[in-house]
């Protein structure tokens, strides 16, 4: 089976607890965790980034549709929060709200609610995920 990523995502952690170095194709990323918790806040947390990029897909598979369907939407606003429950087996239930900067129809946030759940990001989070680790 083929990588969807030209290049592997890599990570490095050094002796400051938490801090986390993640790189891909041209840029770095630093992660942490909050400091109520021991980190130092000096990037998102691993929760952050995994609604970040889901944000980001949902927001760019909706703008592209809008663009194609010519509907005068200057911005999408996208506001995403996550709870767990653990009874029994953990259930993980990710929030979105999406919100515009101009009036739409019904007939175009239908649509939009539609297109929202087709970005590859939801389609990875809705079906069976494989984790394979090695050493």
């Amino acid at each position: 089976m083929e990588n969807l990523l030209e290049n592997d995502i890599t990570g490095t952690i050094g002796t400051q607890k938490y801090l986390c170095t993640i790189s891909w194709r041209n840029g770095k990323l630093l992660m942490d965790e909050p400091e109520s918790i021991g980190g130092n806040d000096l990037g998102p947390d691993p929760f952050s980034t995994l609604l970040a990029s889901l944000a980001g897909c949902t927001l760019s598979t909706l703008r592209m549709y809008i663009d194609r369907k010519a509907w005068d939407i200057p911005e999408i606003n996208i506001s995403l929060n996550l709870t767990q429950e653990n009874e029994g087996e953990l259930v993980t239930t990710i929030s979105k709200t999406i919100t515009f900067s101009t009036e739409i129809s019904d007939e175009q946030k239908e649509r939009l609610l539609f297109i929202a759940e087709k970005c590859p990001i939801s389609k990875i989070l809705k079906n069976t995920i494989n984790l394979k680790t090695s050493l």
